[in-house]
C-alpha cells in the first residue's frame, strides 16, 4: 500500500486517496484498507465514531458516523440491531445477494444506497449520514440518519405582519424545503441540490416551478452557482454577493426573505429561491425595485389597504431627501421659505456655531450610532438604549446650543421613514445615499438634488437583476402589470403573472367573478 496523495479537483473537496485506486477514489474491497481511508482523511477527532462489528456472526463489518450529527434511536435500532441478528442466510456464499437482501428487508431506514466512490461517501459522513463498510464488499452503504439538533419553527423576526402566517425559516435546509412544500403542493415543484465550499461543504437547494419559471433564468443561476470557487459558505449572504448583477451599486438585486409565504409568492409568479443551508434566508432572483416595497400584508389585507404602498414610496423619497431639501432650503433659497416660517428658522439657528450640512451630519451620524448600538445590545435593552438615547441627546444638543430644534424634527422624520420599508436592504441603500444627497444641497442646492435625482434615476434604469430590467415594469412600461406594481388591484383583477419574469405560462387565474344573473 503506498502513500496517500492529495488530490485537489473543482468538486469543491479535498481528500487523501489509496494508491492503486483509480481517479473516482474507488472503494476498496478490504475493510481495513477503507477504514485506514477514512481516518487519514477525516482525523482522529473524538466525534468520528468507528463501530466494528459482525455480519451474522461470520463478516466483518463497520460503520462510521459523526457524534452530534447522526440520529442515534435509528442508528441502533435500524442498522446495528438489524444486522448484527443472526439469519439463516449464509453471507458467504454469495455476498452481494446478501447484502442486498439486508438492504431491503433487513435495514429499516428511510434510503439506503450504494456509493463506490470514497470522495462522495467521505462528504455524506461529514453530513449526518452513516457509511456501512463490509469486508469483500467493494461498495460503501450509505444510510440516511441525519438527526442533529436545530432551532424550531418560530415567528419572523425582521418581516413582522399583523395579518398573516407566523412562521418563519430556520437553519435546516430540509425544514426549509418541507415548509415550501406544504405551500406549494405541485408536482411541478423542483428541487435540485448544490454543494459549495471546499471546507465547509454547505448545501444548496435550489428551487423553481416548471411551467412558470423561466428557464433562462434558472439556467443563468445554475450556471452562476456553479462558477462559484469558494473555501466557504457560511450564509446566504456569501452567495448573494457572489451571484448579483452589480456588486457597485447600493441596490440590492438579489431579495432574501425569511418568510415561506413571500417566498412561495414569488416561485408563483415564476422566480427562482436559494436555498442555502445553515441560515433562515432565502434568496430570491430576479429581484426588482417594486419588490422591495411589498409586504406579505398587501395581499391579507382588503385591496383597500393596498394604497398604502403608495406611503411607502413616499417614506422612500422622504427618507432620501428631506435632510437635504432642509440644507438646500436654508442655505441657497431661503426665498421659497415662507415669511413667518424663515424668521423662525433664522432665531432657531441664532447661536448655532455649524452650518446646516455639520448641522445635519452631526445628528444623521449620531443617529445612526444609537441604531447600530439598539441592534447590537442585548434584546432586553437595546430598543430602550436607541429611543432614550435619541430622545436624550436630541434634546440635550438643543440645549447645548449644538443643533437647532427643526434640525432635529427633520433627522426624526427621515428616521421613522427609513423604518416603513418592508426590506432592510433597501433602507440600508437609502441610508447610505443620503449622506451623498446632503452633500450635493450643501454645494449646489435644489439643483445638486435634481441632478443627483437624474443621476439616480439614470442608475436604477441600467441595472438587471438575471437579465430582467431592474426598474420594471415601469420602466420599460408594461401595462398590465401595473395591476400590482405601485398599488394593488383587488385579486379578482391580478390576472397574470409579471411578463419579463414569467413567459412561459403568464396567466395565473381565469376570469369567473361577477354577480350572478338572477
Amino acid at each position: 500500500m503506498g502513500i496517500f496523495r492529495n488530490i485537489r479537483k473543482k468538486s469543491n473537496q479535498t481528500y487523501s486517496a489509496l494508491p492503486g485506486q483509480t481517479s473516482t477514489h474507488e472503494v476498496s474491497k478490504s475493510l481495513e484498507e477503507n477504514l485506514d481511508a477514512v481516518t487519514q482523511s477525516l482525523g482522529t477527532s473524538e466525534d468520528i465514531i468507528i463501530r466494528r462489528f459482525h455480519i451474522n456472526g461470520e463478516v466483518d463489518a463497520a460503520i462510521v458516523f459523526v457524534d452530534g450529527l447522526v440520529e442515534r434511536i435509528s442508528l441502533q435500532d435500524f442498522i446495528l440491531k438489524m444486522m448484527m441478528t443472526e439469519r439463516d442466510v449464509n453471507p458467504q456464499k454469495d455476498k452481494r445477494k446478501y447484502i442486498d437482501y439486508l438492504k431491503e428487508q433487513a435495514i429499516s431506514i428511510g434510503e439506503v444506497r450504494d456509493l463506490p466512490d470514497f470522495r462522495k461517501i467521505l462528504n455524506f459522513i461529514l453530513s449526518g449520514e452513516t457509511a456501512i463498510f463490509v469486508e469483500g464488499y467493494p461498495t460503501g452503504i450509505i444510510a440516511s440518519t441525519r438527526g442533529w439538533e436545530h432551532r424550531e419553527v418560530t415567528e419572523p423576526t425582521t418581516e413582522n405582519v399583523i395579518r398573516g402566517p407566523k412562521e418563519a425559516f430556520t437553519e435546516n435546509i430540509r425544514t426549509n424545503t418541507s415548509l415550501l412544500r406544504r405551500k406549494i403542493k405541485d408536482p411541478r415543484f423542483r428541487i435540485e441540490n448544490k454543494i459549495i465550499g471546499n471546507h465547509t461543504n454547505t448545501d444548496i437547494a435550489v428551487i423553481s416551478i416548471d411551467t412558470v419559471t423561466n428557464e433562462k433564468v434558472l439556467k443563468e443561476v445554475h450556471e452562476r452557482l456553479d462558477r462559484i470557487d469558494i473555501d466557504a459558505i457560511l450564509e446566504s449572504a456569501y452567495i448573494e454577493e457572489l451571484i448579483e448583477d452589480s456588486t457597485s451599486s447600493p441596490f440590492p438585486t438579489v431579495f432574501n426573505s425569511e418568510r415561506p409565504d413571500v417566498v412561495a409568492a414569488a416561485l408563483l409568479e415564476g422566480r427562482v429561491a436559494i436555498l442555502v443551508d445553515g441560515t433562515p434566508f432565502v434568496l430570491v432572483v430576479p429581484a426588482l425595485f417594486i419588490h422591495y416595497f411589498q409586504s406579505p400584508e398587501d395581499y391579507y389585507e382588503r385591496s383597500f389597504f393596498g394604497i398604502i404602498r403608495i406611503l411607502r414610496f413616499f417614506a422612500f423619497l422622504s427618507a432620501l431627501l428631506v435632510p437635504s431639501i432642509y440644507i438646500a432650503l436654508t442655505t441657497f433659497h431661503q426665498e421659497m421659505i415662507p415669511t413667518a416660517l424663515l424668521v423662525d428658522l433664522a432665531a432657531q439657528r441664532d447661536g448655532i456655531p455649524f452650518p446646516a450640512l455639520v448641522e445635519a451630519f452631526i445628528m444623521e451620524i449620531t443617529f445612526e450610532i444609537l441604531r447600530e448600538a439598539g441592534i447590537r445590545m442585548p434584546r432586553a435593552v437595546g430598543q430602550a438604549i436607541s429611543i432614550v438615547g435619541a430622545l436624550v441627546l436630541g434634546q440635550a444638543a438643543v440645549q447645548a446650543g449644538l443643533v437647532s430644534p427643526t434640525m432635529v424634527i427633520v433627522v426624526s422624520i427621515t428616521a421613522i421613514s427609513n423604518f416603513v420599508f418592508p426590506s432592510y436592504d433597501m433602507a440600508i441603500s437609502v441610508r447610505i445615499l443620503r449622506f451623498g444627497y446632503m452633500i450635493l444641497a450643501a454645494t449646489f442646492g435644489l439643483f445638486g438634488i435634481a441632478v443627483g435625482m437624474f443621476l439616480l434615476l439614470l442608475h436604477l434604469c441600467s441595472l438587471r437583476s438575471f437579465g430582467v430590467p431592474y426598474m420594471s415594469p415601469v420602466a420599460p412600461f408594461n401595462l398590465s402589470d401595473q395591476e400590482d406594481a405601485i398599488f394593488r388591484m383587488p385579486l379578482k383583477f391580478l390576472i397574470h403573472r409579471p411578463r419579463l419574469i414569467s413567459q412561459v405560462n403568464t396567466t395565473r387565474q381565469a376570469i369567473k367573478y361577477g354577480k350572478n344573473k338572477s
